[in-house]
């Protein structure tokens, strides 16, 4: 991992944390959460103010968020909010607090000037033992003060005032007065200098969380779906997986999750997306495919250049991959057009040839993508990086030194730029809007087992035969024929 961290893919814009000041005031925010403080003179915190150093020196990698709930942070600088969030268990607790900080900046600035301030992130749901449990999961809220609570002693002297105020008898009520005088001692001018911060309640419609071993949650889609990275969390008997009106799906069974982005119109090719470089992003998912491919094989990638893959390529023989035949042919399709290729949820290259739709649920569509397309490890690094530093350290290598090189060259230099270029704008709040008609994928007919038949909510239905799984339209009698795009037949 050291080589990522030198190269800033890892641990990167952490807040240094060298200061005898900024020591004792996190020592004060870690003793109050953990009745623990540390003996190092400098150390690194995230966004919300856990420190791997810390963490290993306490012998307690978790000591802001015990048995993964009710995440607890500590703010020591406004700045923080440019900082990753490690060990998260929930996908939007990142985006939440830095709304949080944002919303309250001036005030978490003025406070930190003097004190660190302590926090929670609750998302209101006591324990989480079986999946279901996870929908209950609606709001987060988040809710602050100093160690030294400042703020509530400001609120207090806020109350103070205003009954001052309010009682006609205030001016000769010496007890009140006297309580104002000794409350101010501790708060300052709050007239002048007003300290109150706004408890945060944020609304959580889809999220992806760890636990189970990895569960993606959509609820904002017209089809509301639980999708499972473990299948043994999928199949066990001690949980419900039968959920009303929620689809639940093995992320293993590619067909199912392939049927459910089209009904949803969640996915596009990325070689028909508006204003996506199509050939120059699949040239580059080629390149990490082979680079893969090779290092497995044994074969020598020489510099890493795409001659020099493309060499390595031709001495793979029946080792070359299933997905470069696909991604092939949509390459030359994107560079010299011609007939489309019919690539299906089968296809190995079908998940590495499509993004997610514009839309509230995008990151989180291209984050799940990204475990359908394990060799292309730049969209891994940006949308999963738990995932991407756990496949890392298996890797040969030479596959370690190429990808960090192709990610501190490519996407260090212009992260906004490349994650737009890879997955367009960044999403608006609107609500996605789906097709009309039943769509048959993102071309071509979406492929099932031999043999089987699946049924549409609300009529219809998918028929398989010779020619795989395709809407069975007839059965809906649609006023106008699917709209298909130029993947259509």
């Amino acid at each position: 991992m050291k080589r990522l961290i030198e190269k800033g893919l890892m641990f990167g814009n952490m807040i240094r944390v060298d200061s005898p000041a900024w020591v004792a005031r996190y020592n004060r925010a870690l003793k109050l959460i953990t009745g623990k403080e540390t003996q190092l003179p400098e150390f690194h915190i995230d966004l919300a103010g856990y420190s791997p150093e810390v963490g290993d020196e306490i012998g307690d990698l978790d000591y802001l968020n015990p048995e993964g709930a009710h995440r607890q942070f500590i703010l020591l600088t406004t700045e923080q909010k440019t900082a990753p969030l490690l060990n998260a268990d929930l996908s939007v607790l990142r985006d939440l607090l830095q709304k949080f900080i944002q919303d309250n900046e001036n005030q978490l600035f003025s406070l930190t000037a003097r004190d660190a301030v302590v926090g929670e992130m609750d998302d209101m749901v006591w324990q989480v033992k079986t999946p279901a449990d996870l929908l209950q999961i609606n709001r987060i809220r988040i809710s602050a003060d100093t160690t030294g609570n400042h703020v509530a002693g400001a609120d207090k002297l806020t109350a103070l005032i205003q009954r001052f105020r309010a009682e006609p008898g205030g001016w000769y009520d010496d007890v009140l007065i006297a309580r104002m005088i000794e409350q101010a001692k501790e708060t300052g001018d709050v007239i002048r200098n007003p300290v109150h911060l706004e408890v945060g309640e944020y609304e959580v419609p889809d999220f992806w969380t760890s636990l189970f071993g990895g569960v993606y949650v959509f609820r904002s889609p017209r089809e509301k779906a639980m999708i499972f990275t473990d299948p043994s969390a999928f199949t066990d008997p001690q949980f419900d997986t039968e959920l009303p009106g929620v689809k639940v799906i093995a992320l293993q069974d590619t067909n199912a999750v392939a049927m459910w982005l089209a009904r949803n119109a969640l996915a596009e090719p990325i070689i028909t997306a508006k204003g996506a470089d199509g050939a120059a992003i699949l040239r580059q998912k080629i390149d990490f495919v082979l680079v893969d491919a090779a290092v497995k094989l044994g074969i020598d990638t020489g510099d890493g250049t795409r001659s020099a893959l493309r060499r390595a390529a031709a001495r793979m023989g029946s080792g070359l991959p299933g997905e470069i035949r696909g991604l092939s042919a949509l390459l030359r399709y994107a560079e010299e057009g011609g007939d489309w290729p019919v690539i299906d949820s089968a296809d190995p290259a079908y998940f590495y040839a499509i993004r997610a739709s514009a839309g509230p649920t995008r990151d989180l569509v291209n984050q799940m993508l990204t475990e359908l397309a394990p060799h292309d490890v730049r969209a891994l690094f940006i949308m999963h990086k738990p995932l991407f530093y756990k496949r890392y350290q298996t890797w040969d290598e030479a596959k370690k030194e190429y990808v960090a090189n192709q990610l501190a060259r490519e996407y260090q230099i212009d992260k906004q730029g490349t994650r737009e270029a890879l997955f367009g704008p960044e999403p608006g709040m609107a609500e996605p809007v789906a097709s009309a008609m039943p769509a048959s994928g993102p071309w071509g007919p979406v492929k099932a087992a031999s043999g089987t038949r699946l049924t549409e909510q609300g009529g219809g239905g998918w028929r398989s035969g010779a020619e795989g799984l395709r809407w069975n339209a007839d059965a809906v009698q649609p006023s106008k024929p699917a709209l298909r795009g130029p993947w259509g037949k």
